[in-house]
């Protein structure tokens, strides 16, 4: 579990009061700040910006459950950094390998737009997951906010290193920081993000990963 993170946090009154009223209509939902998931010594940390209604926010698991996760854990799977290509359930067996999910946001936002304090509220979580990460790891942000969220974890300007999708950027300490649009469903279906674009940037990040192997740990399909 991520030092200082609780499923009971209420620090968002917004937030929190939003919770509520979803749990309330959907009991069987995890209604609650959604936990990382995955391996916890991650080459690799994916920063999505929030749980999504029908997903995360119902199965309490980042990108489970929804469209989002459909092209992002067949991508993982494909590089090998998922046991399976496919999450629909925290008990569904998938494990991650080498790689941790976590959200610049932790709870569900009305509209899944968060507001400014919100995302500034939950950027310690992030700072410590960040900071715990071992030299030559690389983070992959999500859309523009993931992006912005990672930089301001760690006190750098967005002007220092604009988000573009495929853009990479140095974090320091050793770790780079790489740009994806968001594999939400309205960037999927307008092909605004293919999974070709998706899997480029994977192929990138493996290759940094390692690049002091003489061959990859898999081949794209």
């Amino acid at each position: 579990m991520l030092p200082g993170f609780s499923t009971q946090c209420r620090q968002c009154t917004r937030l929190a009061a939003f919770l509520d009223e979803v749990k309330s209509q959907h009991p069987d939902y995890h209604a609650a700040p959604v936990p990382p998931f995955g391996d916890s010594r991650p080459r690799l940390l994916i920063v999505g910006l929030a749980p999504g209604m029908h997903g995360a926010n119902r199965t309490g698991r980042p990108f489970t459950g929804d469209h989002a996760g459909i092209l992002l854990y067949r991508t993982l799977h494909q590089f090998g950094f998922a046991t399976h290509p496919a999450s629909v359930s925290r008990d569904d067996g998938l494990t991650l390998v080498e790689c941790r999910i976590t959200n610049a946001v932790k709870c569900l936002p009305p509209q899944n737009k968060p507001e400014t304090a919100e995302i500034k509220r939950c950027n310690p979580y992030l700072t410590a997951e960040i900071e715990a990460l071992t030299e030559g790891a690389a983070v992959l942000a999500l859309g523009n906010i993931a992006h912005q969220s990672v930089l301001r974890a760690l006190g750098l300007r967005n002007r220092d290193a604009p988000f573009a999708h495929g853009a990479v950027h140095s974090l320091g300490r050793g770790l780079t920081l790489y740009d994806s649009y968001h594999c939400s469903r309205y960037n999927t279906q307008t092909r605004r993000l293919t999974a070709a674009m998706f899997a480029s940037v994977f192929a990138a990040i493996q290759r940094y990963l390692h690049r002091d192997s003489p061959c990859l740990t898999s081949t794209p399909e």
